[in-house]
């Protein structure tokens, strides 16, 4: 056929296609109606079909098995009807777009090539005999990303099938409208990233099933290894990848795992949000998603309040000249270090010897249980025992202790004194309990009436003793009442003095050293245990000692594990601490492992480098159950863009452009003056807005600058800014004002780097800073500063940007100058 005749070949396919998935649409829509409606009306008679009658036993058993029969049907109706809305989402989801792929394929010994078009889920015509779409997490949906034209095999459930790709097409539809077809080669077609890429900057991720690339694919199909390693160069698809990950393996296993298996660590909640439609989108429900610091606040609970890792980076790049700076980013490195959590082993050792911490058990200021008489009950088990099992006989012995203690007290004083302030209600649930036949209203009105003339009613032979009995019951709901919080507080271990455990680690160098066996402190140490123990006594906790914190809690009292969950996801791997990697696999053991990261934007003190090979994360589970996929090729920005930022990174030259072109980066310098600095960005984003750029990041270095320049951008007039905090949870178009830690993962039309002057950006610390604001542009890039550059911009050819000198304010909106404008 020649092209022509193929277009038409193909618009004749779709069209017929697409009036398969009307017709679908078309049948199961009053299906749908029908199986809800049924479902309704089963719940709206569900008692009026079910006689009750328990006045005997086979009476009682026909309401039962009647109950459970409606029941059954009333969840088979339900379970049809959900399968039936699935049915009609995924039509509904194919029809504007059908399918994007196309493979004929020839399978080795068959004299015959299948057309295999790919969508985002599966179709077969009416008699259910030949797929007209095939899902693209099919094993032979593989083939499409993983060869061109040739020889090629793909792996199923009954083992490796052979053959040959005869064509690779791939197609742009819109609506039902095939808008434009061409033969793809090795890779999925340039024409299709760039018409894909060229789109604006979007409030949520989309999916990127119809332009996966080869080594993307292998992350998502990945099923063998229990870590998975992604070291991704920034605009790389990662991310994407991973969620095209999820949807694969709930597709895979999807008789075994569910989405509530899953769990993501997201970098913050803003990001949650921003990636919460990928999934729908597929089919596929939402799995579970946190920030690693959410779950640190609800273990740690209400006793201690850590320190959030934003505010710790917001003191980092903010508290340069307060006096024990130096001492604290000391602290940060270390407490992160694989160093201090050998040294934490060594202590867990230690404390199972001598250096248990307890809290005695007071009630009613009286001392019931000293720290002193649990010390030396505990010290009477066997050495030999784990930490946690001697924990839990002490726990054993102290519930026991308790429970005669309670005996003892049902005849003190106080339970008299509690007595008098009884009600109603307690002396009628007493007495039901011990005249079971009688209603509470009649109990009740007895006791009202008894009230009522002073005296107890029925008095007759038989009273006296009912009477004892009667209060004897009192007693014990009293005392059991005021014992309980103390039961429940053993039952939590708090007779375990956590807190003075973990401080004791940090009373000097000598005490140290003698409890960790040896363990090398790093400078400034009487400086950081001065700082955590000033923590502590205010109930707080800096960042970098939350998770210790946790880790000794549960050296003590045993690791708290979950394991439902299959499937772990941490993005912004880089960001995390041996300690983090350490913990995530206890909490986890069933869990396989995927960590999404790039060093290049490690701006976080504790950062862990992912491709390594004295990566922590190598040996968390040993290289033979570990995977490490580079991703060299940057999508996001374009050539210019990229050209620029990766000549900041050393060894940036790894990264590859896409090659996707428009303006170079500008580079404007504005003069000291700020209300001027302030009036040329204000310019420039109306530009931007004039070309059609809807998504529009000012970022700013701290959290401190984007207040600053929010308040001075708005006093220049402009409209509809958005100041973006760290408790901001909803991302959405527009202009923003944000810094750059909270810019992460996320991507923009235009970025414009509000102060990329050498006083923001100057130390070697401020490198991956810089970088990683310049990344977040997928089609402009500005950096502005008032006089010299940063030495990371200064170093660059001049080749890769144009600079803009400005010299007047250029908008007639500025605010008029005042002395108070101008620098020192």
């Amino acid at each position: 056929m020649t092209e022509t005749n193929e277009r038409r070949w193909e618009k004749e396919r779709l069209a017929h296609v697409r009036q398969e998935l009307q017709d679908r649409l078309d049948e199961l829509e009053p299906q749908v109606a029908g199986l809800a409606e049924q479902a309704a009306d089963i719940r709206k008679r569900f008692w009026e079909e079910v006689t009750i009658n328990t006045s005997s036993y086979t009476d009682f058993e026909e309401a039962f098995y009647t109950i459970n029969q409606q029941s059954r049907v009333l969840a088979e109706r339900e379970r049809g009807h959900q399968l039936l809305v699935q049915q009609w989402k995924s039509v509904n989801r194919l029809l504007p777009l059908p399918y994007f792929g196309r493979i004929d394929f020839k399978e080795k010994g068959i004299n015959f090539t299948e057309q295999v078009y790919i969508g985002v889920s599966s179709f077969t015509d009416r008699e259910g005999l030949n797929f007209l779409i095939y899902d693209w997490r099919t094993p032979i949906a593989s083939l499409y990303y993983d060869h061109a034209s040739g020889p090629a095999d793909y792996e199923t459930p009954m083992g490796r099938i052979e053959g040959s790709v005869e064509l690779k097409r791939q197609f742009q539809i819109q609506d039902g409208q095939l808008l434009g077809m061409f033969d793809a080669s090795e890779t999925i077609g340039d024409a299709l990233l760039q018409e894909v890429l060229s789109k604006g900057a979007n409030s949520q991720m989309k999916s990127i099933v119809a332009t996966i690339q080869k080594e993307q694919n292998a992350i998502i199909r990945d099923d063998r290894s229990r870590m998975l390693i992604v070291q991704g160069a920034a605009g790389s698809g990662k991310t994407s990848a991973a969620l095209q990950r999820v949807a694969y393996l709930l597709y895979k296993h999807r008789q075994s795992v569910k989405a509530d298996q899953m769990v993501l660590f997201s970098p913050n909640p803003m990001f949650g949000s921003y990636i919460s439609t990928v999934l729908p989108e597929l089919g596929e429900e939402n799995i579970q998603q946190t920030t690693f610091q959410e779950y640190l606040n609800y273990w740690l609970g209400s006793s201690l309040s850590p320190e959030d890792p934003l505010d710790q980076m917001e003191y980092v790049l903010t508290a340069g000249e307060e006096a024990g700076y130096s001492a604290r980013l000391e602290g940060i490195r270390y407490k992160a270090s694989p160093a201090f959590l050998e040294a934490l082993k060594n202590y867990g050792e230690w404390l199972g010897r001598e250096g248990i911490k307890f809290v005695g058990i007071r009630f009613r200021d009286r001392e019931f249980i000293t720290s002193a008489q649990m010390k030396a009950q505990f010290s009477s088990y066997d050495v030999k025992l784990s930490l946690p099992s001697r924990i839990l006989l002490l726990q054993e012995w102290l519930l026991k202790e308790l429970a005669q203690l309670e005996q003892k007290e049902l005849y003190a004083d106080w339970v008299e004194e509690e007595l008098n302030y009884l009600d109603v209600d307690d002396y009628a649930d007493v007495y039901r309990k011990l005249h079971k036949e009688k209603p509470v209203f009649e109990v009740a009105e007895q006791y009202a009436a008894r009230e009522n003339m002073g005296k107890r009613p029925d008095l007759d032979e038989g009273a006296f003793d009912f009477l004892e009995r009667e209060e004897q019951l009192l007693r014990r709901n009293v005392v059991k009442q005021m014992f309980k919080p103390l039961r429940q507080r053993v039952r939590k271990f708090k007779f375990v003095n956590v807190q003075a455990v973990y401080e004791q680690l940090f009373v000097d160098e000598d005490a140290y050293k003698e409890r960790t066996n040896g363990a090398v402190v790093p400078p400034y140490w009487d400086e950081i245990c001065r700082q955590t123990i000033d923590m502590l006594h205010q109930n707080k906790l800096f960042h970098e000692d939350a998770t210790p914190y946790l880790y000794v809690k549960e050296i003590i009292e045993g690791v708290r594990i979950n394991t439902d969950i299959r499937y772990v996801f941490v993005d912004e791997g880089q960001d995390y601490s041996a300690f983090q990697y350490e913990y995530i696999k206890k909490l986890f053991p069933r869990a396989r492992l995927t960590v999404l990261g790039d060093f290049g934007q490690a701006i976080y003190m504790q950062a862990t480098e992912l491709a390594a090979a004295d990566s922590p994360l190598t040996g968390l589970y040993g290289e033979k159950e570990t995977r490490l996929i580079r991703l060299l090729q940057s999508y996001r920005s374009t050539r210019e863009i990229v050209e620029f930022t990766r000549a900041m990174l050393p060894g940036g030259e790894e990264i590859v452009a896409f090659d996707r072109r428009d303006q170079k980066p500008q580079l404007i310098q504005t003069g000291i003056v700020e209300s001027q600095h302030d009036a040329f960005i204000c310019k420039d984003v109306d530009e931007l807005h004039a070309e059609g750029f809807q998504s529009i990041a000012i970022i700013t270095k701290t959290a401190a600058e984007s207040r600053k320049a929010y308040e001075r951008l708005q006093a220049q007039g402009m409209e509809k800014l958005k100041l973006i905090t760290k408790e901001t949870e909803q991302f959405e178009k527009g202009c923003m004002v944000i810094p750059v830690y909270l810019a992460k993962g996320v991507e923009f039309d235009a970025v414009l780097v509000y102060d990329a002057s050498a006083g923001q950006y100057g130390e070697e610390y401020d490198r991956k800073l810089l970088y990683t604001a310049c990344t977040r542009a997928m089609h402009r890039l500005h950096l502005y500063a008032k006089q010299h550059w940063s030495p990371f911009v200064q170093a660059l050819s001049q080749d890769l940007y144009e600079k803009r000198e400005e010299t007047c304010v250029p908008r007639k909106t500025a605010a008029p100058l005042h002395l108070h404008d101008l620098e020192d």
